[in-house]
């Protein structure tokens, strides 16, 4: 029997040593070639959508609005497909395989999208896009939370939002340099090389010891921390964890219930709400307009690109930062100056749809956009996901995550899905406006709720959300 007698394991002391960190950041950027395949699942409509509109659509006919707006979204309802069971799944069959499979159904969803020559096949082709990107957003995070050190986790945990806008840039450069056809192959390349390199990744030593496979976890951390690093201490200590929780081990509604649980779920629900209900996608959708209202002349597309660079850049700070200044701070900052940019948004389409003269502050609308989408790449882009890996025990760890990046992608249907009927229905200002009350709560919640996890380990992080000191030695419930 590979398990240990858990009897026998003890806590082992902190030490200082460290791993090698070159082999967690490259299986960390593999696996969230995913997120970078999200991202350009996302950004496929700003190229994509002009041609379907235009008489050489593939289609052999116009799509109408309505039908363009169902392309568009029909990936966030695919991607709540693929989040609600991704919790399950990888707990029933790890963190590698599952994404590893997801490669499959994405080659399969961009080829599609090359031969496609009918409407139903494009939204078929959405829907499965959009469940490899809501499954991978549910699994990804996880993997990275229990590969990576805690001196490095938060830098790695950054790198599936990197990754994302990597991807959205992508698009936005592959969608302006290249014909439509060539946009589906060259996306569709992506999982291919995602397949290619993750089959070689270890599974996550957390689970691989969950289920007895001690052999399989000891090579795992191997690999992940080099031939230096002695991984009987790490190992010992996550048996130790996995022993205490099962001897502790009560009914999931019990599990739920518990005070560390319930703060962990409210705190990731939070974040994930406001990340989206900040209106990063609204600001990103109508960028184009707001570039033309400040009166510049550059062509639409090279807008996406300066958009998608200034993402690309703040979020690599982010990913450099956040292990140095700590998650709360930066999402303390990134909350409050996105109201205010917002806000200042809300002011310039006010004067504008009064009619009066807003020349002298056209500037107004393109500084706003920029430090939004610069203080979001900052902090709520990055950090909701890579807290979501962070804040939850094992015991509800799948289900919450799953619940945590499902919440993500049904306000991500709504805001895509609503954001011009509230412009046609209560102007651009009030719809700014009330976009920017929502960050302002949203930096009270992280004020309040949102604790520090910089440089902390997973068991020192349950034990503040129960708000107990943490012991090395503690056998109480959380």
């Amino acid at each position: 029997m590979d398990k240990p007698n858990s009897a026998m394991i003890i806590k082992q002391p902190t030490t200082n040593q460290e791993g090698r960190k070159i082999t967690q950041y490259f299986v960390s950027i593999v696996a969230t070639l995913m997120a970078f395949n999200a991202g350009t699942i996302l950004a496929w409509t700003a190229p994509a959508l002009p041609v379907l509109e235009s008489p050489n659509s593939p289609l052999n006919r116009t799509i109408s609005d309505s039908e363009a707006s169902w392309i568009g979204s029909l990936a966030a309802v695919g991607a709540l497909c693929g989040a609600l069971p991704s919790g399950y799944v990888s707990e029933t069959f790890g963190r590698k395989l599952p994404l590893l499979a997801l490669g499959i159904p994405s080659v399969i969803s961009w080829a599609i999208k090359l031969q496609g020559t009918s409407l139903e096949m494009l939204y078929a082709a959405r829907l499965i896009g959009g469940f490899t990107a809501g499954a991978a957003s549910g699994i990804t995070p996880m993997y990275i939370g229990e590969i990576a050190e805690s001196s490095v986790r938060g830098t790695l945990g950054t790198f599936f939002q990197l990754m994302l806008t990597v991807g959205i840039l992508y698009v936005y450069v592959v969608g302006t340099l290249f014909s439509y056809s060539s946009l589906q192959v060259l996306c569709g390349i992506v999982p291919v090389v995602f397949m290619l390199l993750f089959v070689k990744a270890p599974d996550s030593p957390t689970y691989l010891l969950k289920k007895g496979r001690r052999h399989d976890a000891e090579k795992a951390l191997r690999l992940l921390r080099g031939p230096s690093y002695d991984i009987h201490a790490e190992l010992n200590n996550i048996q130790y964890e996995l022993d205490k929780a099962s001897r502790q081990k009560v009914s999931f509604a019990k599990a739920i219930m518990k005070k560390a649980s319930l703060k962990s779920l409210f705190i990731a629900l939070g974040l994930m709400l406001f990340q989206q209900f900040s209106g990063v996608n609204a600001v990103i959708f109508y960028s184009v307009s707001i570039f033309q209202a400040a009166g510049s002349t550059l062509d639409p597309s090279i807008c996406t690109v300066i958009v998608g660079i200034i993402q690309v850049i703040v979020t690599y700070f982010s990913a450099v930062l956040v292990d140095k200044a700590g998650r709360r701070i930066l999402l303390l900052i990134s909350s409050s100056v996105m109201a205010l940019c917002l806000g200042c948004l809300g002011y310039y389409f006010h004067l504008q749809q009064k009619g009066e003269d807003v020349s002298n502050i056209g500037m107004i609308p393109l500084v706003s956009v920029c430090v939004f989408i610069v203080v979001f790449s900052l902090g709520f882009g990055p950090i909701p996901w890579l807290m979501t890996g962070e804040l939850f025990s094992g015991d509800i760890k799948g289900f919450a995550s799953s619940l945590a990046v499902t919440l993500n992608w049904t306000s991500t249907f709504i805001l895509t899905k609503t954001f011009q009927s509230f412009l046609t229905t209560i102007g651009a200002d009030w719809t700014f406006w009330a976009l920017a009350s929502i960050c302002s709560v949203g930096t009270v919640f992280v004020f309040l709720f949102v604790i520090e996890t910089k440089g902390k380990s997973l068991e020192e992080i349950q034990c503040e959300l129960a708000g107990k000191p943490y012991l090395p030695n503690d056998n109480d419930k959380l």
